[in-house]
């Protein structure tokens, strides 16, 4: 559930109508539900109560300040993947002792950053990075918290540009190497390895292959007799777009809890879009209509440059009128929804049924607060878009959108060309 809803075939942010705030903030634009927001986190919150894990948000799929403030706020974990996140997570307030940092190509210096911040827990996706992690903290007189991510080769139903638990990507280690590792610790005197971490995908919709991740990686920690402290689950849930069926987080915690219960580790969890896939909307202004022998196009100002995931994932997002004509279903027809980009893969929507559209009409793509404005790009010298959360009756405006002068800022042209 969330909290763009209808009222009299108008769409509304909360209290507040979507048509008034592009009154006042230019389109293209994300808008955000606060209240959606903390609900979904408390899902998951509420949902794993019994083991009182600790909930890092996943950064990556929404890494606005204003929506990492309010998940700080209301008492969740980060989890980040760059040092720019960490920039971010520090602006928001968080604590060291709540973010975990992953991803595979941590930089020395962001190591640095990272340990001088007091990080939770590395999560550790090759030896030779366990290497630089071990010759930093050595030169800091540190001791630093070490997860090693185990790759279980499990193959979740997803798009496989998302599918990060097989074999053959580029994430985690295999047992044999992570045994390796464990048995070897002496060999890292200024890293506590007490974590084992797992990240299978994005956009899971059943449990079953976190079950059969979970369970592996159990079952070798038991075999092995590998002295760990904390599991890291990662995240992964999906959410619906269109006509999927996700997974509630009480029906995961139901699938999952026994086992992470039974094996008296101490779990982290890292959601991202489950919490903020559909706290957020993009909304778009028609600006021309055109039809062809074969197609009709409706022409937007938003495209793949701020919201890539149809292009790239051939991902869907439903779209509708922000305002809905009285003879909607009468006018209905397929239509291309399609940006101004000059690429052939530049849409948000094909083969739609919409109501016939008209130049000033308003759009709304609907899911679109998880990978959305965190993947957008100034691809065609276009500036990015604004940012707005609705709290209650009130809006704010979280990022204003960029300027041409934004677009050039650290560029110049060397002496000889002028």
């Amino acid at each position: 559930m969330h909290e763009f809803t209808f009222k009299n075939s108008e769409l509304y942010c909360e209290n507040i109508k979507v048509a008034e705030i592009a009154k006042s903030v230019p389109t293209p634009f994300y808008l955000y539900s606060y209240k959606t927001l903390i609900d979904h986190y408390r899902k998951i919150k509420t949902a794993f109560s019994p083991i009182k894990p600790l909930i890092c948000f996943s950064m990556k799929s929404n890494s606005n300040l204003a929506i990492v403030r309010a998940m700080v706020k209301n008492g969740a974990g980060l989890d980040i993947v760059s040092g720019g996140e960490l920039y971010r997570a520090r602006l928001a307030g968080a604590k060291g002792n709540s973010v975990v940092y992953a991803g595979v190509g941590k930089r020395p210096d962001e190591i640095k950053d990272a340990i001088k911040f007091g990080i939770f827990f590395f999560n550790v996706e090759s030896e030779e990075e366990l290497g630089q992690i071990q010759k930093t903290a050595f030169a800091l007189k540190k001791k630093v918290n070490i997860a090693i991510r185990i790759n279980p080769d499990v193959i979740p139903k997803t798009h496989k540009y998302i599918a990060t638990g097989k074999g053959e990507t580029k994430f985690g280690l295999d047992f044999e190497t992570v045994h390796k590792i464990f048995n070897a610790k002496w060999r890292y005197p200024n890293l506590n390895i007490r974590g084992v971490h797992i990240h299978i995908g994005s956009q899971i919709l059943d449990a079953a292959p976190f079950e059969n991740a979970i369970k592996k990686v159990l079952d070798f920690i038991k075999e092995y007799h590998i002295e760990t402290e904390y599991l890291n689950i990662g995240g992964g849930l999906g959410i619906m777009y269109s006509m999927e069926n996700p997974q509630t987080a009480k029906g995961f915690a139901k699938s999952v809890l026994p086992m992470l219960k039974k094996s008296g580790l101490k779990i982290i969890l890292e959601p991202g879009r489950f919490i903020s896939g559909n706290s957020g909307i993009f909304v778009t202004r028609v600006l021309y209509t055109k039809r062809t022998p074969r197609k009709k196009f409706v022409i937007v100002d938003g495209g793949m440059s701020d919201l890539i995931r149809p292009s790239l994932y051939e991902a869907y997002h439903k779209i509708v009128p922000v305002v809905a004509r009285q003879d909607s279903s009468e006018t209905a027809e397929k239509v291309d929804v399609v940006g101004p980009i000059c690429e052939s893969g530049d849409f948000l929507g094909k083969d739609r049924l919409l109501p016939q559209s008209v130049k000033g009409d308003l759009l709304a793509v609907m899911g679109a607060g998880a990978y959305g404005f965190t993947m957008s790009s100034n691809y065609n010298s276009r500036p990015r878009s604004s940012e707005v959360m609705v709290i209650g009756n009130k809006f704010y405006t979280v990022r204003r959108n960029e300027t041409y002068q934004d677009l050039v800022r650290g560029e110049m042209i060397p002496k000889v060309l002028k």
